[in-house]
């Protein structure tokens, strides 16, 4: 009876080493899959599930923070605007880093140049310190940038569960929800002067990274040529033509994105006035 006992411990014992070591061998070979700069795995599928699937998850998300935090506070947005300042700089330096490891890091791709990767440093400041000089630029170049980024992202062979996958889709989605964040819950909103600085300041940038993308051959802002995966770009006319009408999309996506504060600044004058001329009323009568 022992003996049996005893055979049966041991192999219980090397039925966990078993079980165990294959479990390892499992995670070992899906994390380097994950990380993997010639992945396997599926695709990204534009407007496949998991691009829906990203979607929906921000503006659920987005909508989670303003019902929880729009009232709470001081302290308690602070620490949101602190660990989303932590999250979105985290996600940044890991795709350096992995850039780096699988040997694709260059001063032509990789500098904070392109504007998405700008406004996520950017948007680290603005968290951290709530600059409205910043906030201005988050509200009208990172919503609208980020959103045609997030509608068209250009993986490639990087599709779900891929790092980049997810690397991508938290960069982009955060720098439009910490503008939301500091508009909704925080306080902050733009102004019409807010548009006038945000166009000057985005052409002499375009002027300056015009001359950087010359001087080491580099296409930041895509002023060189349209990129190689797709894009809202496909659908404009051939450099440098292309370049004119993203100045006009910028224009009329700045509108856009000032229209509810337009609507609401007419509307509170009109109420205003309304309540003006009842006054004068009461009082000639």
């Amino acid at each position: 009876m022992f003996h049996i006992k005893t055979d049966s411990y041991q192999l219980i014992l090397i039925y966990n080493k078993v079980t165990s070591k294959s479990g390892n061998l499992e995670l070992k070979g899906y994390m380097e899959q994950f990380f993997a700069a010639n992945y396997t795995g599926p695709a990204f599928e534009l407007l496949g599930r998991p691009h829906i699937g990203a979607l929906i998850a921000l503006v659920v998300f987005n909508l989670l923070l303003i019902i929880r935090y729009r009232n709470s506070t001081d302290r308690a947005k602070g620490v949101i605007r602190w660990l989303m300042a932590l999250v979105l700089l985290a996600n940044e330096v890991a795709w350096h880093y992995w850039t780096y490891t699988v040997g694709r890091w260059t001063i032509q791709t990789m500098l904070p140049l392109h504007l998405c990767s700008l406004l996520v440093w950017t948007g680290v400041y603005m968290l951290i310190t709530k600059s409205y000089r910043i906030y201005e630029f988050m509200y009208f170049m990172g919503i609208g940038g980020a959103i045609q980024a997030l509608a068209t992202p250009g993986l490639g062979i990087y599709g779900f569960p891929h790092f980049l996958f997810f690397q991508y889709f938290i960069s982009h989605a955060l720098i439009i929800t910490s503008a939301i964040y500091m508009t909704v819950v925080v306080g902050l909103r733009p102004t019409w002067k807010s548009i006038l600085r945000v166009a000057i300041w985005m052409n002499i940038y375009v002027v300056i990274v015009y001359f950087i993308n010359q001087a080491i051959g580099s296409n930041y802002l895509m002023l060189m040529e349209k990129p190689n995966t797709p894009s809202l770009l496909d659908l404009l006319p051939d450099w440098p033509i292309y370049i004119l009408y993203m100045e006009a999309i910028g224009l009329v996506t700045c509108i856009v994105l000032y229209l509810p504060f337009a609507i609401k600044d007419w509307r509170n004058r009109y109420l205003m006035n309304k309540d003006n001329a009842s006054r004068l009323e009461s009082i000639s009568k």
